[in-house]
């Protein structure tokens, strides 16, 4: 059984064919810069060389028919005929309240999916391209789609509910619904398998920090709480994300800027977070751990505020899940930051936290970063 993956975003969309007796990859890669006449392609064959190149990618439907003519070209293929894919897997941010697993992509799921757009204005009319790119390229195959925010499903009514109105829950579905579960869901599960911890008898807390960040409270294989709320700008501070803040600055920076509601949205959705902090000084954290590491105060500004908000959110749920078994970091900031997982763990020392620090410097894959005296691992 072949199943191709596809996660679709602004300008790229990557792939993975996996064959599924061996569960391993066939082959993976991305088209980037969709949009541009500059757009690329990668594309990595597990059994042969990687190839790139610069291609033509106006929109997602040339980024898909690039793939799949790829995939089953003579030179680079790793399939004959698209009809050996037996089916096709999506990614999709926002599935509302209507999801709580995975569904089969048919015209009742799609019709619901589009209706949820104004919950996930950003993702979920991205998500719909890849979708209907594929309906065109690989005609009859079945797709299926999994959400990012059924995983979530699981928080109890005090945990998703507002403290506004409920009848504004009743009628609009205005709740706290999460993000990120399918890396939760996933990453719990291999965490608890590495400490050797039946999944369904462990708490975790877990940090999913990349360039939308958020952090889950995970009780016995369930979603208790998250950081991410009705849309992903609720919660910690991010890489161009304000997080939360008080509800009255947006009516203060619209009053004060001359700016309609629309640009003050944008403002802390793209231009806030670490990228704001650091006075603009970059939204990457990888460039902000440089510039930190000279002692460049935008940078130590932006990362003790980053770090310490990711923090708190621990110091909740560690009292939500009334104790931590482990806590775990992951996502590309997550597995690849190691001044971030050190900042963030040094405000947990009072939890009995001790990491140990050439481990963490030094690990290139998934590892036990704390000592054995550690009251918690991570």
């Amino acid at each position: 059984m072949k199943v191709l993956v596809i996660n679709c975003r602004n300008a790229s969309m990557t792939f993975e064919l996996y064959e599924m007796e061996t569960e391993k990859p066939l082959v993976k890669g991305v088209c980037k810069r969709i949009g541009s006449k500059f757009g690329h392609l990668r594309y990595e064959p597990t059994n042969a060389g990687r190839l790139e190149r610069d291609v033509d990618l106006p929109d997602h439907d040339a980024a898909m028919k690039i793939i799949v003519e790829t995939m089953i070209s003579a030179n680079h293929g790793v399939i004959s005929d698209i009809n050996e894919i037996d089916v096709i897997g999506h990614r999709i941010v926002h599935g509302g309240d209507k999801f709580k697993k995975a569904a089969l992509l048919n015209k009742k799921a799609l019709s619901d999916i589009e209706a949820l757009t104004e919950l996930a204005p950003f993702h979920n009319p991205l998500n719909l391209k890849g979708i209907y790119a594929c309906q065109k390229y690989l005609p009859g195959i079945p797709m299926v789609g999994v959400f990012s925010t059924a995983f979530h499903q699981t928080m109890p009514e005090e945990a998703y509910l507002y403290g506004i109105p409920y009848d504004y829950y009743k009628k609009y579905k205005i709740r706290r619904y999460g993000f990120h579960g399918i890396s939760y869901d996933f990453v719990a599960r291999r965490a608890a398998k590495i400490m050797d911890v039946p999944y369904d008898r462990c708490k975790q807390i877990i940090c999913h920090l990349g360039d939308g960040a958020s952090v889950c409270a995970i009780k016995n294989g369930k979603s208790i709480d998250t950081s991410m709320g009705y849309t992903p700008l609720e919660g910690v501070i991010m890489e161009t994300r304000s997080g939360s803040i008080d509800p009255e600055i947006l009516n203060v920076i619209s009053k004060k800027e001359d700016l309609n509601m629309e640009q003050v949205i944008d403002t802390i959705n793209t231009k806030s977070g670490v990228y704001g902090l650091s006075n603009f000084l970059s939204s990457n954290i990888q460039d902000i751990s440089e510039a930190y590491g000279k002692n460049d105060p935008n940078a130590i500004r932006a990362m003790h505020a980053y770090t310490y908000s990711i923090a708190k959110y621990i110091g909740a749920y560690a009292t939500v899940l009334e104790g931590v078994d482990a806590i775990t970091f992951t996502g590309e900031v997550g597995e690849h930051s190691a001044l971030v997982r050190k900042l963030v763990c040094d405000h947990l020392k009072y939890f009995g936290i001790v990491i140990n620090d050439v481990r963490n410097v030094t690990m290139k894959k998934e590892a036990q970063i704390s000592l054995p005296e550690s009251a918690i691992r991570s």
